[in-house]
């Protein structure tokens, strides 16, 4: 008998924490269990994945750490491709300690080489033509994972009337404000980015904040879904990161910073609102850099302040790290957005 199922269950399993009298933030320990397993479970039930096959999957790292985690769990084989950039020898050590074989690229223009990934996975797709790719990207059981956050958003606050939450894969955000604004018609969706990330437009270019943004765009993001947009820069997510640990005793990362920040923001200025927030990390994977005096003096900028709150913007541009901008998306397509942007020049 299997009892990997439940532990991983609990695992996934976020603090419902008050950040605010109305805000109220799920602080996940790995989020990315909740699309992983879900994904694995309906591969097994559709005889996809049996006894010793071969998963495959590129990954920044959480959602790489939970799949490594099932896999050793159900005595699955497990390639990861990432970029050396994303991913720090601690954490591949880890990783491969679960008996993950770990790929990583060089990352020469520091914008995670998602495409070079791609090419790695698609040769190893040739060599093992059996292997089971989880496709975060793109699979519909990465969204769909995330009922269960929506329903324990919804047991933990009752009416919800704003959503924040940042995009990578756009599962997360999107599969949450899918089952909520079912529940909510009115609901309204902030997504939360980085500068230099393709998701909502910028040119592609050196992120300094991971975890959240991509250089290429997953079909899990729905951009028709999303109210706003804003872009967090490095330097504001890491105090949100050091604000959160300080105020509420919470070790998370960066991304979950940047959630933070916009969500907070928010509930101040809709102080009617329910603010609900999406936090999916943890710090312990920062300790050496978000968290490290000495790193961050490192930064160029580091001294200059950080953005306080939002500077709304008509035109999509990258700004620097020390910036934070957000947008009106009103719910529109990616392409009739870019084309108004065209249009207006």
């Amino acid at each position: 008998m299997r009892f990997d199922a439940d532990y991983f269950e609990a695992l996934e399993t976020p603090r419902m924490a008050r950040l605010a009298a109305n805000v109220v933030a799920a602080a996940f320990p790995l989020m990315k269990l909740m699309p992983a397993r879900y994904i694995l479970d309906r591969a097994e039930a559709a005889g996809e994945l049996k006894g010793k096959a071969h998963i495959v999957e590129t990954t920044s790292g959480t959602f790489g750490m939970a799949v490594a985690l099932l896999a050793a769990a159900r005595d699955y084989r497990l390639t990861l491709v990432t970029a050396s950039t994303l991913m720090d020898s601690k954490y591949q050590a880890r990783l491969q300690r679960l008996g993950a074989e770990v790929i990583a690229l060089d990352d020469p223009r520091g914008d995670g080489n998602q495409k070079g990934r791609l090419e790695s996975l698609d040769g190893i797709l040739r060599q093992v033509p059996d292997a089971f790719w989880t496709r975060q990207y793109d699979s519909d059981g990465n969204w769909l994972a995330y009922a269960r956050l929506a329903d324990l958003f919804v047991r933990s606050m009752g009416q919800i009337d704003c959503l924040v939450g940042c995009v990578g894969t756009g599962g997360s955000l999107c599969g949450t404000g899918t089952f909520l604004r079912s529940v909510f018609p009115d609901l309204k969706i902030i997504g939360v980015d980085t500068h230099r990330s393709i998701l909502f437009g910028q040119p592609l270019g050196k992120r300094v904040l991971r975890g959240l943004g991509n250089s290429v765009l997953p079909k899990n993001v729905r951009h028709e879904l999303v109210d706003e947009i804003h872009w967090v820069g490095a330097y504001p997510a890491f105090h949100a990161a050091h604000r959160l640990f300080r105020q509420h005793g919470m070790f998370m990362g960066p991304t979950s910073g940047a959630a933070a920040l916009v969500g907070q923001w928010v509930s101040k200025t809709n102080p009617e609102a329910r603010v609900a927030v999406i936090m999916p990390d943890e710090g312990h994977r920062h300790a050496d850099t978000v968290y490290n005096d000495i790193w961050l003096s490192t930064l160029p900028g580091w001294r200059t302040p950080a953005s306080a709150f939002p500077t709304k913007i008509s035109r999509i541009e990258p700004k620097p790290e020390t910036a934070w901008t957000r947008f009106d998306w009103r719910r529109r397509s990616l392409e009739d957005v870019m084309q108004l942007q065209t249009t207006d020049r």
